[in-house]
């Protein structure tokens, strides 16, 4: 290659982009991003019609069974995700030839990372919704205590399916019952009266992050996918839902005061007529 071409800027930018296009296809299944982005659209209209219940404009929220279910479907596409990835990135490590001990460290930070973002959680609720409706182990309390603790089920295959089912099942015999152990709430031993907005103990959801797991082995073992799928990748309602995938953390944090904004000028507006 001429010594001209070499000092080229322009080559290096193309090279360096096109390298950056491809570790970054390696790097991400962009039909998992875009799965989740579909669970952060369901979780702003659930979120959404919630806070028409907050305003008292209406108790469909509660009155309606199908958005007990349409809540407890978007839940439960989080919450697998969370096991598809953790798998995926387990896969990948292997791969990579990283030791166990470096893998163990970065979940254990990244869950404590979404842990602590949980707290913030806390702190909010509290503030906002009073003691009585304060968030104490949400969904963000339990994502982070599930990845901190998932290391030991990486690799497990066929196993965490049993274990997720039972684990399941266990958690659902707990919700039928109450206890007197409100240190252990965290868990799924509810106390009586226990009035919550916002709960995720690990019986019975983390029997989903373990099927999640087993699904992310099953689908994606090597680091590759393991399936036929069309590339849709290039269609831009596939592109926005995988931002909207990439960025679910940030938007989980930031849809409510963004919903506030927009429904308390309304609602101002509305009972000025």
């Amino acid at each position: 290659m001429q010594l001209a071409t070499l000092l080229n800027p322009s080559l290096w930018r193309a090279r360096w982009a096109m390298n950056n296009s491809a570790q970054s296809e390696r790097a991400r299944f962009w039909e998992i991003d875009v799965v989740r982005g579909v669970a952060v659209v369901m979780m702003v209209v659930y979120h959404f019609v919630f806070d028409l219940y907050f305003f008292q404009i209406t108790d469909a929220i509660f009155t309606v069974p199908f958005w007990f279910y349409f809540q407890r479907a978007t839940a439960g596409t989080f919450i697998v995700l969370v096991g598809v990835s953790l798998a995926i990135l387990a896969q990948r490590a292997a791969t990579q030839g990283r030791a166990g001990v470096i893998l163990f460290r970065q979940n254990v930070q990244r869950g404590l990372r979404i842990f602590g973002w949980g707290l913030v959680i806390t702190l909010a609720t509290r503030l906002v919704l009073g003691p009585q409706l304060a968030i104490t182990f949400g969904i963000l309390h339990f994502i982070g205590v599930s990845v901190a603790i998932s290391y030991p089920f990486l690799r497990l295959r066929w196993l965490n399916l049993v274990l997720g089912l039972l684990i399941y099942g266990l958690g659902v015999f707990l919700r039928q019952r109450t206890f007197d152990l409100p240190f252990l709430l965290w868990l799924g031993f509810e106390p009586e009266n226990h009035v919550y907005v916002d709960y995720f103990p690990l019986f019975p959801w983390f029997g989903l992050v373990l099927i999640g797991l087993w699904l992310g082995n099953l689908l994606y073992a090597g680091s590759e996918r393991r399936f036929a799928l069309p590339d849709l990748a290039g269609w831009q309602p596939v592109r926005w839902l995988e931002w909207l995938g990439l960025h679910s953390l940030p938007l989980y944090l930031q849809h409510q005061p963004v919903l506030f904004a927009v429904l308390i000028p309304l609602l101002w507006l509305r009972s000025l007529r």
